[in-house]
């Protein structure tokens, strides 16, 4: 190890064996090697390159200019046509500027429900981390739409492993939140008096199955809220189905990305480290390490710390007794582990970014502390965290409340000029598909399961080599418009249906390249997919 860092921060940046296999991919197919004779490889390799220059004409002009862009630290991706090889700009997507957020409603949105004709009050309790929550108090104002309810301002999970007693006017501006969707559904912030005393039996509280459809809103829940004016939802996590009509992505979009606002505190701090930020450096990483001890524990994988680490991070596995027992080395292979901090630092080298570029850590008490930290330091000098930006005293009002201090680093890791995730969680997946959003500005996602083999191997090739086969393994994770698909993922890591292409996608960019086409938003429901069908699925609301 001590080898492979000096190697990496010398200048050259060579590493210990030129002769490396490429392990992006295995074959397992054994070969034999036959004696043959020099004059027939000639004559065949002659042959092949006849060929090549025969189908794609002038070869050599064509690797004169291919070396050329590769002495420019430039990845490459095929465009959907096939015609070429675009350049990737690391710091930025060079076909952002053909796309924008569209959340707008359409010509057939209904207006909101008042409270008073409403089917009754809508009671949300929310489950998990800050991101955990956003995710279903977005997922609940669709609800409510769908039911035609009143929804009560959602109540916020006090009860998870982060034990925050935050509640949603401490996080979020309440007062944005009711009025930015009042076209769409009526918000209040809690039942009125006069219906709770009226009310013969306590609240109705049920917990619906995950990803449950809207029909099943409409035939098993609203029947319960109609009959007893208040229902509670509890445990409320992605709890609505992934693919919804365009109308109802759109209005995910419009509270995901609009309405949900942080407090002016939060703003306020969290935009203070962002200049700070500025002021160091023109341009900055933000990185989503998430290498905190129950993160670990819960991928069930081993990063090496032996026994000890074993140990600890078993003992933490036990809070979730319905976790199956995992083998370590199968979930590397399937690229379920993240990263640890020295191989996030190796992967942004190997992609071109310089030893000076300053990186934004956004974490919470990482695993090891110090001593796993230091490799990353050694390749990146320029690291800094919401501890060492902000002063004690202001720092110091949010420190009891971990879901409030995640809001400061979700802001710091929006304004990045580059955002990398390390896992495939909440806030990793949330703050893709907004800046997919707003912009297309550049998300790096690690491909684990090509990486992994990749750096178990780094030591058998040099640095050039290493830097190659990592660049390779990136295409197609670097956050380019060309990755976003409808029905690809979790629609709120990307929100097709909220990204639009501008009038002029037709034009070549400056470079000479066509923007890659994004492909068609509509959803298909049930083997409909026309326009009257969709339409028909938006309109079967609770009728008022």
């Amino acid at each position: 190890m001590g080898v492979w860092k000096a190697r990496l921060l010398s200048t050259n940046l060579l590493l210990l064996h030129p002769n490396a296999k490429h392990v992006c991919w295995r074959s397992t197919t054994t070969t034999t090697t036959k004696s043959v004779s020099w004059s027939v490889i000639c004559c065949v390799m002659l042959f092949g390159l006849g060929l090549i220059s025969l189908l794609t004409g002038h070869v050599a002009s064509h690797l004169e200019w291919y070396s050329h862009r590769l002495r420019h630290r430039a990845l490459y991706y095929s465009t959907p046509d096939g015609r070429d090889h675009a350049p990737i700009d690391i710091w930025e997507s060079q076909y952002s500027k053909y796309y924008y957020g569209c959340k707008e409603r359409g010509r057939h949105f209904r207006p909101a429900v008042r409270e008073r004709k409403s089917k009754g009050y809508l009671l949300i309790a929310t489950s998990g981390g800050l991101n955990q929550q956003r995710n279903g108090i977005t997922d609940a104002v669709v609800v409510a739409r769908i039911l035609n309810a009143t929804l009560v301002v959602p109540e916020l999970d006090h009860q998870s492993f982060w034990k925050d007693d935050s509640d949603f006017a401490n996080i979020f501006d309440m007062n944005w939140f009711i009025t930015y969707l009042a076209k769409d559904i009526t918000i209040v912030k809690r039942v009125p008096d006069k219906v709770m005393r009226s009310m013969e039996k306590p609240p109705y509280t049920m917990r619906v199955p995950r990803k449950s459809e809207p029909e099943y809103y409409l035939d098993q829940v609203l029947p319960i809220l109609s009959g007893r004016r208040v229902l509670q939802l509890t445990k409320f996590d992605y709890r609505l189905a992934n693919n919804l009509d365009d109308e109802l992505q759109k209005l995910r979009c419009r509270v995901n990305y609009h309405a949900l606002r942080f407090t002016k505190p939060i703003r306020e701090l969290g935009q203070r480290l962002v200049m700070r930020m500025r002021k160091m450096a023109s341009r900055y990483i933000a990185v989503h390490l998430r290498f905190e001890s129950d993160m670990l524990a819960f991928s069930g994988c081993y990063f090496g710390g032996g026994e000890k680490e074993r140990r600890e991070l078993g003992e933490i596995r036990k809070r979730w007794t319905t976790l199956p027992d995992l083998s370590h080395d199968g979930e590397r292979k399937r690229g379920k582990c993240p990263l640890t901090p020295h191989e996030v630092g190796l992967m942004l080298r190997a992609l071109g970014f310089t030893n000076d570029t300053y990186l934004y850590v956004a974490s919470g008490e990482i695993y090891g502390g110090d001593e796993t930290m230091q490799p990353l330091r050694d390749v990146f000098p320029n690291i800094y965290t919401k501890e060492m930006l902000a002063q004690k005293e202001e720092l110091k009002p949010f420190l009891p409340f971990s879901s409030r201090l995640a809001a400061i680093d979700y802001i710091v890791c929006d304004e990045s000029n580059v955002f990398v995730t390390n896992n495939n969680g909440n806030m990793a997946k949330i703050l893709a598909g907004r800046r997919r959003y707003m912009g297309h500005k550049r998300t790096i996602r690690p491909n684990a399961k090509k990486l992994s083999a990749l750096f178990m191997s780094r030591h058998e090739m040099d640095w050039d080599t290493f830097a190659s086969k990592v660049k390779a393994c990136q295409r197609g994770f670097m956050g380019e418009p060309d990755e976003m698909r409808p029905g690809r993922g979790e629609f709120h890591e990307y929100p097709s249906t909220c990204v639009c292409e501008k009038p002029f996608m037709d034009d070549l960019s400056q470079d000479g390249f066509r923007p890659p086409k994004l492909a068609a938003n509509n959803v298909t429901v049930n083997g409909g997919g026309n326009e009257e069908s969709v339409r028909k699925r938006s309109g079967r609301m609770a009728s008022t």
